[in-house]
């Protein structure tokens, strides 16, 4: 290992900047690479996130974008791909991310990487080994870490937390993250981001992408009820290479 290169795919939430820290402190900076994919529909708090754990741990940034959407916006891929949500994934986490990595990957091969899979999260590394590559260092399931430990490592370091957090969002996703189908979630949106919620809901609307589920039951955006609850959010994982609903 003392020669390997490590890629770290750092999405701007806790648990990425948490095993991005303990990469680098147990292989050293100069075997790491930490690497974003970059989305416009972020929360522009999320750069200044990005710029504090890079000078916390000591490297630079690099951003992976798919050549074939220079915008990175989901927007600009929902329109494309004329859709929101596919029985297989979301396409924006396919083009902006996924696809944007093995982009990045072709200029600069690794031997190993790394991403913010907490030990609550042991199935989905699980999955992605089965399903992506075998060549994943699972640092935070070694370590033992959950999602409140990463958070706790973060606030430790003097590092406030991307400011959607503090708006009771569970991740630092793209805000509208159409991944969710959560009604809390959404009228979450509608609440502190209505202006997304309008966006989301028209475009979901001319695209016929039903994003929200209440009674088990698909509907639009623009049919939810504005008091309508689900569950109360959970820590949800970072929007990374693999594209789950929740």
């Amino acid at each position: 290992m003392s020669d390997a290169k490590i890629a770290v795919w750092f999405s701007c939430g806790a648990a990425s900047a948490a095993a991005l820290k303990l990469t680098v402190d147990k292989y050293g900076v100069d075997n790491v690479f930490a690497v974003n994919n970059p989305v416009i529909e972020e929360h522009h708090d999320n750069k200044r996130f990005a710029e504090d754990v890079a000078n916390w741990v000591g490297i630079d940034i690099q951003y992976a974008i798919n050549s074939n959407y220079p915008l990175t916006s989901v927007v600009d891929v929902f329109n494309r791909r004329k859709g929101m949500s596919f029985p297989h994934g979301a396409p924006c986490t396919v083009a902006l991310k996924k696809q944007a990595r093995q982009e990045w990957e072709l200029n600069n091969p690794v031997d190993w990487h790394v991403l913010g899979f907490t030990v609550d999260e042991r199935n989905r590394h699980d999955r992605f080994v089965l399903t992506e590559r075998d060549n994943v260092l699972p640092v935070l399931i070694d370590a033992n870490m959950t999602k409140n430990d990463c958070a706790d490592m973060i606030r430790a370091a003097g590092i406030k937390l991307p400011a959607v957090y503090g708006l009771g969002f569970p991740n630092a996703n793209c805000i509208g993250c159409v991944k969710a189908t959560s009604p809390t979630y959404w009228n979450l949106v509608r609440k502190e981001f209505p202006e997304v919620f309008d966006q989301r809901a028209e475009q979901s609307r001319m695209l016929g992408s039903r994003l929200v589920r209440v009674k088990n039951e698909r509907i639009f955006l623009d049919e939810l009820d504005p008091q309508a609850k689900g569950r109360p959010l959970k820590a949800m994982p970072d929007c990374g290479l693999f594209c789950e609903e929740r």
